[in-house]
């Protein structure tokens, strides 16, 4: 299944980062270590979405325990509880954490971004628009 806006808001651009550069066993391995019972999503060319919100919207979001940002992935590679398809595009729930530049952590599964990748800043309407 091909993902959605291959252009735009999901396409080049943006601030590039580098995700984990492990292997499919090690970085799983090395998520692990800090994430015991997690589900576990491994994906490849990603974005990291930074919702721009107003300052009550942020206090909200901050209350709440999440971080104003979203991930789309292109590719997911592994998903352990197999919601996703290997080759197919998820977006995440808000984030909890994003940590060591490749764990995007949200109530519900741990992200592990796999090589390059970008960040974005967009509004939340057209975060949520994209599916």
């Amino acid at each position: 299944m091909e993902s959605p806006l291959n252009d735009g808001l999901l396409g080049e651009g943006g601030v590039e980062l580098i995700g984990s550069e492990l292997t499919l066993e090690g970085v799983i391995l090395a998520a692990r270590e800090r994430y015991k019972w997690m589900p576990i999503c491994v994906v490849e060319e990603w974005v990291i979405l930074d919702a721009i919100l107003t300052e009550d919207e942020l206090a909200k979001v901050a209350a709440a325990g999440c971080q104003p940002m979203f991930l789309f992935a292109h590719k997911v590679v592994h998903d352990e509880q197999r919601r996703f398809e290997p080759g197919h595009w998820v977006r995440s729930t808000i984030a909890r954490t994003f940590t060591e530049g490749y764990l995007f952590e949200t109530r519900n599964t741990v992200y592990l971004l796999l090589g390059p990748g970008h960040r974005k800043s967009s509004s939340i309407e057209a975060i949520f628009s994209l599916f």
